[in-house]
């Protein structure tokens, strides 16, 4: 946290701290590492031990099983990262040390030995525990109370995220599938280590943000961290572990991308196009590449009614998210209906499917990541990342057992059970938002104000003149 003076000091770019596109091109490479590592990891457990590319040779449900408990672990080590940077080392080493784990385990991974695997697996969990809360906390601190650039530069980060994200699935899922699964495994390192340097190097412009609070010289900071919650940060902590129930669904139900939809568009996906098979691994893609082309779009849309005086509190994005997001599934019960009577599915099911299911994201993920960086304590701003990241995981861990029941159940009885359930709840939370939103105590109510009285440029520069 920076005090009002310090916040003056920080040097701009486009309407934001410099700070900010530090931040985004780091998590742009270790984004680009994870999910270049999740795009080929199911397929690399599920493929045949004699190919021309071996694998593992293990059955699909193995590897959903193995997917999950993988998935839930990197974010639940989100609780111990937030936690050990609360109270020792502060968000920006803790984001360093976890780079350089990461760059570990990456590496490690690309060497063909079953001790190589599992070492490697466990480093990146550690090292996505230590890095993901903190550097996203990071980029709420380079903000002050109220400044409703916040979302927007969350939005700018998460389309960071997923540049990464689009082209490690493209890249390293077709080294993986082509050259050799160790091969994508090591270029995911290779991608790593570029962002753990550029991080390094970008550390004057960080001067401000994620130092830890413990050591602190500013008065309001100690005195912070000193004294017990009062009443309006208990209720706003009430809030957030609500809000985090939509998470856990949300990811439960997205997360089928990298497990039961990636095996999906492997074995009952007609990928034929123009005479050509397209890689199964560059579905994965799509999702990044609409938040790359949607992100500013939909926050600019949200952004546009605040203004307006209409409906755009996080926790109503958060629910509407949910329910498109939920939505998309119908276009996978469209797909299952498809193939068990034509023996495949067409290839633009999946398209529509990662179209809404990116809306969805947009309207929720970066949303809440700005969420709790509004209603967490100071003390506690890294460990409530933890937890949200935590949760996540929880969600991810949903999702392998979901897909693990398609084995049973099918796969269009699991993907309109996901669709109607998610849409549900959703619209269930909606019924209770102005309860919660009482209790966040105003966390947002200045939003609008702090954007007609302050000179920033945003990313459409039109946005303060409408009302």
């Amino acid at each position: 946290m920076a005090n009002v003076s310090q916040y003056k000091k920080q040097k701009e770019l486009f309407g934001h701290p410099v700070g900010l596109y530090v931040l985004f091109f780091t998590e742009m490479w270790e984004r680009f590492s994870y999910y270049g590592m999740r795009a080929i990891l199911v397929l690399y457990l599920v493929a045949e031990t004699l190919g021309d590319n071996p694998g593992l040779g293990w059955t699909n449900n193995e590897a959903l099983a193995l997917y999950g408990w993988y998935t839930m672990l990197v974010y639940v080590a989100s609780i111990p990262g937030g936690w050990i940077a609360d109270k020792f080392l502060g968000q920006k080493k803790s984001v360093l040390y976890g780079g350089i784990l990461l760059v570990a385990g990456h590496s490690i991974l690309a060497i063909e030995q079953m001790w190589a695997f599992y070492t490697g697996l466990g480093l990146i969990i550690a090292g996505v525990g230590m890095l993901k809360p903190n550097i996203s906390t990071m980029v709420g601190g380079l903000y002050k109370q109220g400044d409703i650039r916040r979302d927007k530069g969350f939005t700018i980060f998460y389309i960071g995220i997923n540049v990464g994200a689009f082209l490690s699935s493209l890249i390293v899922g077709y080294v993986g599938e082509v050259y050799g699964w160790h091969y994508g495994f090591g270029l995911a390192g290779i991608g790593m280590a570029l962002g753990l340097l550029q991080y390094v190097l970008g550390q004057k412009h960080l001067k401000y943000v994620g130092n830890n609070t413990n050591t602190s010289e500013d008065e309001e900071e100690k005195a912070a961290m000193k004294r017990p919650l009062n009443k309006v940060e208990k209720d706003r902590i009430v809030v957030l572990f609500i809000s985090f129930l939509l998470v856990i669904v949300f990811w439960g139900a997205f997360e089928q991308a990298g497990g039961l939809m990636n095996i999906y568009a492997s074995e009952k996906t007609d990928r034929m196009l123009m005479g050509w098979e397209v890689p199964a691994s560059w579905f994965q893609s799509l999702n990044a590449m609409f938040i790359i082309l949607l992100g500013t779009a939909v926050a600019g849309y949200w952004a546009h009614r605040k203004l307006k005086g209409k409906l755009a509190g996080s926790l109503f994005k958060m629910c509407i998210g949910l329910v498109i997001m939920g939505t998309g599934f119908f276009f996978m019960s469209a797909a299952s209906a498809e193939f068990n009577s034509e023996g495949a599915s067409a290839m633009y099911w999946l398209v529509l499917a990662y179209l809404f299911h990116t809306v969805g994201e947009l309207c929720l993920s970066p949303v809440a990541l700005s969420y709790i960086t509004k209603l967490a304590p100071l003390k506690y701003a890294s460990l409530m990342m933890g937890v949200y990241f935590a949760m996540t995981g929880f969600g991810n861990k949903l999702a392998g057992l979901l897909g693990e029941s398609a084995s049973e159940f099918g796969e269009f009885s699991v993907f309109t059970g996901i669709a109607v359930f998610c849409v549900a709840f959703g619209l269930l939370v909606l019924l209770f938002r102005k309860k919660l939103e009482a209790l966040a105590h105003g966390a947002e109510d200045n939003e609008r104000e702090m954007l007609e009285q302050e000179p920033y440029e945003l990313a459409d520069p039109d946005i303060r003149h409408e009302n």
